[in-house]
């Protein structure tokens, strides 16, 4: 895994899921938003970092029995072990949340060993003891079965899908106390700094429109008297 541009997870660290997901859109990338995943409790502070993978797979009965966690190369705990420090670990559970994709001692160990965030499209069990945790979390639902009643660990740092999303190792994935998105690894330089524009932007729209100014021609910005009246507003608050 390549090591991303420290300004650019700096920068991704203060724009939001929606100006991104716009960003990605202007480069054609509609699909980039995890679906039907939220955070276990929001944290008020954006989870970024390079995508560390594990996909699921259906359970079958014969091969997923509690003694399998005698392995201690078993997909789930190994990745658990080596989700290097700074890296977003994100599972493909199927879009399946009726049994658990971890619980709150594998999340606690990850948070112990550095590790940026966690994402599944699947459930946590322990979701309560998750959310007093520091590490951002995001899941579908909580859910209590453990995950050897329904899926398998079957591969690690793979390409998967995770929400409808693909994810590829190394991708960005950024998580606000909205949602998670996903940045493909070689645009995540130039959607940071784009981003990051367009949330001055927005902020200037914002302190426009408590003032009592139309959208029209303001947002978007359609009229060059706006983007003007923009650069002196950056001008003034150091943008």
């Amino acid at each position: 895994m390549t090591d991303p541009n420290p300004e650019t997870i700096a920068k991704l660290r203060k724009v939001s899921v929606a100006t991104l997901a716009t960003a990605l859109y202007k480069r054609g990338l509609r699909n980039q938003t995890i679906q039907d995943v939220r955070p276990v409790k929001p944290k008020g502070r954006n989870m970024v970092g390079p995508a560390f993978t594990l996909r699921y797979m259906p359970a079958r009965e014969d091969r997923n029995t509690l003694d399998v966690f005698r392995n201690p190369q078993h997909p789930q705990r190994h990745a658990v072990e080596t989700c290097p420090a700074g890296a977003v670990f994100v599972m493909d559970s199927r879009k399946d949340p009726r049994a658990a994709s971890a619980g709150d001692i594998l999340v606690t160990r990850m948070m112990k060993r550095g590790v940026e965030g966690v994402v599944t499209d699947g459930g946590f069990r322990d979701a309560m003891r998750i959310s007093e945790l520091e590490i951002p979390a995001y899941h579908n639902r909580p859910s209590p079965p453990t995950n050897l009643t329904l899926h398998e660990a079957i591969d690690l740092n793979v390409p998967i899908g995770c929400g409808d999303v693909a994810v590829f190792p190394g991708d960005i994935v950024v998580g606000d106390d909205d949602a998670v998105i996903v940045i493909p690894a070689h645009l995540a330089d130039e959607v940071a700094d784009e981003a990051t524009n367009m949330t001055a932007y927005e902020d200037f729209v914002v302190s426009r429109v408590r003032d009592g100014h139309t959208i029209v021609g303001l947002y978007p910005a359609t009229k060059d008297e706006n983007l003007a009246l923009f650069e002196e507003w950056k001008k003034a608050n150091g943008r």
